[in-house]
């Protein structure tokens, strides 16, 4: 189980490392598409109007694949402060319980996601004319990634690689950030 865990979280970093790029080139794409539109509207007098719908879509797939990797890393709003407050015997059940929380979390994503994602073929986002479904496909495939890791996560505190997130093993041994 511990070769498996280790490879699994080997490719949970080649995923992230993906997954980082494509929302960052989605924060520069609707960068981009957000200077087109100021450049139309007050240069050219005529406002490109598919840039507020094609920049909401946009933000949506960064926000959901950053908020997944945000899962990851520990860097998401969590519990892990009250981690550095207990007793170090009850941090393991802890943080099997956020975990699962998260799990659980990323599971309802998915699942209803794909609800609204079913849905939404027939509508059309105004504007920029596809299916409403490509607003709700960000959720889906943000929860399938926060499931992932949550899954690596769990097994890496099921197997003893470790403990807690890495930034409370560092504030308990007065280090900082790690």
């Amino acid at each position: 189980m511990h070769a498996f865990t280790l490879a699994l979280s080997r490719l949970a970093a080649k995923v992230t490392l993906v997954v980082l790029i494509a929302a960052g080139s989605g924060i520069m794409l609707m960068t981009a598409l957000i200077a087109w539109g100021v450049f139309g509207r007050f240069i050219l007098n005529d406002t490109p109007t598919w840039v507020e719908a094609g920049s909401l879509l946009l933000m949506a797939w960064f926000i959901f694949l950053g908020a997944a990797v945000g899962v990851r890393e520990s860097d998401h709003m969590g519990f892990e402060s009250l981690l550095a407050y207990v007793p170090r015997h009850v941090e393991a059940g802890l943080v099997l319980f956020i975990q699962s929380l998260i799990l659980l979390f990323g599971i309802a994503m998915v699942v209803y996601g794909l609800q609204l994602v079913d849905k939404g073929w027939t509508d059309r986002i105004p504007l920029i004319g596809i299916a409403k479904s490509w607003d709700y496909m960000p959720l889906v495939v943000g929860g399938a990634l926060v499931v992932f890791f949550s899954i690596e996560r769990v097994l890496l505190i099921l197997t003893g690689v470790q403990r807690a997130p890495l930034r409370v093993q560092a504030d308990r041994v007065g280090g900082g950030e790690l």
